[in-house]
């Protein structure tokens, strides 16, 4: 029997301490962590006073004046003009056509945008088959030289800007219509 215990494994001493020591330091770090971050929680501002302090700065940059019941705005002058909505109407199929003296041809989408009602796209819309027949003319007129670049787009625009507008004057009236685009535009 004295064997036995002579080849037992011997007990640690101080394990307690340890853990104590463990349990102190464990407890100050947990403490520590808290009051620290109660700390900056207490000096910073709420989500919803950090929101109050931003309204107040922007208001104070775009001219409102304080009155007895807080901040009120100024108000501004509006102009007089009234504000018309550009509407537009783009050609449901590209036009294609070949171009004068060349084995080339073009294909371009058209658009076509006015500032006054309905009435005017409507009006696009029911003379569609006259208004492309037109605009296909005044681009068979056209070499590739007078398509090419910013300034020879333009001039078919204001080109088919006329025509467009003629022939809806004529079947109604009105033409109405402002600008011509090219969402498409492609020479091959």
């Amino acid at each position: 029997m004295a064997d036995a215990t002579a080849n037992a494994p011997a007990k640690k001493k101080g394990g307690a301490v340890k853990m104590v020591l463990l349990l102190v330091v464990g407890a100050g770090l947990a403490g520590g962590g808290f009051f620290g971050g109660k700390f900056f929680a207490e000096s910073s501002m709420s989500p919803a006073d950090e929101v109050l302090r931003l309204i107040e700065e922007n208001s104070a940059v775009a001219g409102d004046t304080m009155g007895e019941d807080g901040p009120q705005k100024v108000s501004k002058e509006l102009p007089e003009e009234p504000v018309f909505v550009t509407q537009y109407y783009e050609f449901p199929d590209p036009l294609t056509t070949n171009l004068k003296g060349s084995s080339r041809f073009l294909q371009l989408g058209v658009g076509l945008s006015t500032q006054y009602d309905e009435a005017v796209l409507n009006n696009v819309q029911m003379h569609e088959m006259a208004l492309r027949s037109d605009i296909l003319a005044v681009l068979s007129t056209y070499t590739e030289t007078d398509v090419e670049g910013t300034d020879g787009r333009d001039r078919l625009a204001e080109e088919l800007l006329k025509v467009v507008n003629r022939r809806l004057e004529k079947l109604e009236g009105f033409g109405g219509i402002e600008s011509v685009f090219f969402p498409t535009f492609v020479m091959q």
